[in-house]
């Protein structure tokens, strides 16, 4: 099972950096198999921080600290609310309106209008907006990845500077949510040795596309971004669904079994 877990996020972070994130999302199904549910968050959070730091290394040239600036200030307190929450939430439904949202995006598909890459200045209201919900929602489930693509690529950041600026953004953010999983006591030893497994993937993969990226032009990199936010989204709609679906069949059940 641990091949299976590196093969599959050395895939998903491959993926992610042509697609502009995403590899978090794409593994939890699979973690969820690996180690208990309410860990699966702490597992990401490990790995992705260990793909920040790679990602960081690779691609430190084209970080845009202007959105790294306005970003973290409100991520911080939005992570801690998520993670506080982590209990509270249903993440079957949270998963379907995430996955909604992301559907949604299939007009930008169909008529993209992405501005060009250039040196777009930052909107510091916009940019305390996002960090607050990436924080909320990536304390909720460890990771965010296309959930917010749509903001990095209208932001008008070239492929590069996607990549590395999300890695700077959210190597911080996932550092303090290792501090709060661990103070939930939601981090043992099979989510850390899960979590580091496929750390692990995400260096190879990173080295692996810091030459591969430059084959891919701006225009397929923001239309793969797109395809990939429908995608995972028509994906967890559906799993979400399932999930609900048997749950009510399991409810009318027991409520039918009572009756008798």
């Amino acid at each position: 099972m641990l091949a299976i877990v590196f093969a599959a996020a050395f895939a998903a972070f491959v993926v992610s950096a042509f697609s502009g994130g995403g590899a978090g999302l794409l593994l939890l199904p699979l973690l969820a198999l690996v180690v208990p549910v309410s860990s699966v968050a702490a597992t990401l959070s490990i790995g992705s921080t260990i793909s920040s730091v790679s990602r960081i290394g690779f691609f430190r040239r084209h970080i845009r600290w202007d959105v790294v600036r306005w970003f973290l200030p409100t991520a911080f307190p939005g992570a801690w609310l998520g993670a506080w929450l982590l209990f509270l939430v249903d993440l079957a439904w949270l998963q379907l309106i995430m996955g909604l949202y992301m559907v949604a995006n299939l007009k930008l598909v169909l008529r993209p209008t992405v501005p060009l890459p250039g040196d777009i200045p930052s909107k510091p209201r916009s940019l305390l907006a996002v960090g607050l919900a990436v924080g909320f929602v990536s304390g909720l489930t460890g990771a965010v990845g296309l959930l917010f693509n749509r903001f990095y690529l209208q932001h008008g950041l070239a492929k590069e500077e996607v990549v590395a600026t999300r890695a700077a953004n959210e190597i911080a953010l996932h550092v303090l949510k290792l501090g709060l999983y661990s103070t939930y006591g939601l981090l043992n030893t099979r989510a850390v040795g899960a979590g580091v497994l496929v750390g692990v993937a995400a260096v190879c993969a990173a080295w692996v596309s810091r030459g591969l990226l430059k084959q891919v032009n701006e225009s397929t990199f923001r239309l793969t971004g797109y395809l990939a936010m429908v995608a995972c989204g028509l994906f967890m709609v559906g799993k979400a669904t399932v999930e609900l679906l048997d749950r009510r069949s399991i409810d009318v059940t027991a409520s039918v079994g009572r009756c008798r």
